[in-house]
């Protein structure tokens, strides 16, 4: 159960990711956009490294 949660997250922390490079490479990013997904990223960042 817990190793489905890591992954959850994980594969929520990758999809952030991707979407912040995506969002960064456009002629004119949305920087709002970029912060709060760069927040989300952070806060599973740190849910994942209480869970290890």
């Amino acid at each position: 159960m817990a190793n489905a949660h890591i992954s959850a997250l994980q594969s929520k922390h990758a999809d952030l990711d991707a979407r912040i490079g995506v969002e960064e490479h456009r002629p004119l990013p949305d920087m709002a956009l970029v912060s709060q997904l760069k927040k989300q990223k952070l806060k599973l960042k740190e849910e994942l490294s209480g869970l290890h």
